[in-house]
């Protein structure tokens, strides 16, 4: 029989404000919580929710998988999450993030075009899929490759948003993301405390002002080089 899950969300902070004002809040995410509440009471605890105790209208424009890190843009009410939410689905917006993968991609960088669509039988799992899968596309570049070649830190550019495309589009080209849960094998699940993966920059247009915003925070693992 598998194992429960139990939901144990990080507390420390409770919530890492990078930047705020009357339409949004910023916020640095930690690897273990929540984007939005579940639909059970038990996954309430989320950055959202969080967010709604000092702005009770908040919404989410975008989000992170649980068990990744990194910046979130989380808009104060509906008209500004209208506006936010808009520039994410055009595309407007630019997100980097960094992640520790296992072994050294054969070409130092590239582009991945692989269509995603939810595994129904087995959820949340994305797989695949020519015939079906939505367009999903990511870039990436090689940064760092320890000496002996066992793991290399990752800069990717996701084009696209789709649910859990960094983590699969790693995966596929025999590069799986370090403690991934979901797509590493439990060896290369086990390399690391939880999934390598950060969101280290945002940049969009304010939903008021339209003014360009970058906002940046460095992982919450070690990195050897300077991040760019």
């Amino acid at each position: 029989m598998a194992q429960e899950f139990i939901y144990n969300p990080p507390r420390d902070p409770f919530l890492e404000i990078l930047y705020e004002d009357d339409a949004i809040v910023v916020v640095n995410k930690p690897s273990g919580l929540l984007s939005v509440p579940g639909r059970d009471p038990r996954y309430h605890d989320s950055i959202l929710s969080r967010v709604r105790e000092r702005a009770p209208e908040a919404q989410a424009a975008h989000r992170l998988d649980m068990a990744t890190s990194g910046i979130m843009a989380v808009p104060k009410n509906s008209r500004v999450s209208g506006i936010l939410g808009k520039q994410f689905q055009k595309r407007s917006t630019l997100k980097i993030y960094y992640a520790w993968v296992y072994g050294v991609p054969e070409s130092p960088e590239g582009v991945i075009k692989l269509p995603l669509i939810t595994d129904i039988a087995n959820r949340p799992y994305q797989i695949v899929d020519f015939a079906n899968g939505r367009e999903a596309i990511t870039q990436y570049a090689v940064i760092h490759t320890e000496a002996n070649r066992s793991r290399s830190l990752v800069r990717l550019h996701p084009l696209t948003g789709r649910s859990h495309q960094l983590r699969v589009h790693m995966k596929e080209i025999g590069h799986p993301i370090l403690g991934d849960p979901l797509y590493a094998s439990e060896e290369i699940r086990d390399l690391a405390p939880h999934l390598l993966l950060h969101a280290w920059s945002l940049t969009f247009y304010h939903p008021v002002s339209n003014q360009k915003m970058t906002f940046r925070h460095d992982p919450p693992f070690p990195v050897p080089v300077k991040l760019f």
